[in-house]
């Protein structure tokens, strides 16, 4: 399975200019899975629950239309972040885009910090998706800090992670690796860069997207301060074996009696 990020700088609240970088990272690019980050072609600082209520969706407006055409010129599904409406609440989504369907879409369970503010939290349970016979499960951005989103995708049998992301704290990076390591899965980060200085707040987007492998292994990152993509071709199988050797299964092993 060929999959891969795209790291973007979002201008915040200019969807067409935020699509445009989209495009443009990913002319003569192919692949079957592709991440874009959190809030990709909004911004992530709002100031108000009305600021982001103005650049709310449906899961099938500009932003779904926009994913529709960027999986046809690659190929790919395509997972990447927008804020989801539905009647006078608004989510922190992931649309799941294939050809001229939306397969679905995910809302952010763990909000961040004021997201808090604007965002009701996530109201869907947790679901792998089988794209093209491999098993896919979505998390968005904070999501990561709580062990048991990818332990229960990974218990529904999930392959790869897609997980959008708007990341300021440092750590997430390398506890992806321990996520990775602790259910044997394939995870695919798919951060921004740049700095949103906006009401009371002064964030610094970390950068550093990546692949982890099954293994804990760095398969890809990016830069830490500039727009990227970045496609690998991955071997989801070995996310079936959950042995780390002839003795530990690490799922066969769980005790949940205790």
């Amino acid at each position: 399975m060929k999959v891969g990020y795209v790291q973007n700088s979002p201008i915040f609240g200019e969807k067409q200019n935020n699509f445009e970088e989209v495009r443009s990272l990913l002319v003569r690019v192919t692949a079957d899975l592709i991440v874009l980050p959190e809030l990709f072609a909004t911004g992530y600082t709002f100031v108000s629950k009305e600021e982001a209520t103005e650049v709310a969706e449906l899961q099938d407006e500009i932003t779904a239309d926009f994913l529709k055409e960027i999986s046809h010129k690659t190929g790919a599904t395509v997972v990447g972040g927008f804020v989801e409406k539905e009647g006078n609440k608004i989510f922190n989504s992931s649309l799941i885009v294939s050809g001229n369907k939306v397969i679905d879409t995910y809302r952010k369970l763990h909000l961040f910090y004021k997201e808090k503010k604007w965002f009701t939290p996530g109201d869907k349970p947790l679901k792998v998706y089988d794209i093209n016979g491999v098993q896919v499960g979505i998390m968005i951005c904070f999501d990561w800090m709580f062990p048991e989103v990818c332990r229960t995708l990974s218990l529904q049998g999930m392959q790869v992670l897609a997980h959008p992301a708007n990341l300021v704290m440092p750590y997430c990076q390398s506890a992806m690796v321990t996520r990775c390591l602790e259910n044997r899965i394939f995870a695919i980060t798919a951060n921004r860069v740049g700095q949103e200085n906006r009401g009371d707040d002064d964030f610094t987007f970390t950068g550093g997207s990546q692949v982890i492998g099954y293994d804990g292994k760095v398969y890809s990152s990016a830069p830490k301060d500039i727009s990227s993509v970045s496609i690998i071709e991955i071997d989801e199988i070995q996310a079936n074996n959950k042995k780390i050797n002839e003795f530990n299964d690490l799922f066969e092993e769980r005790r949940p009696d205790l």
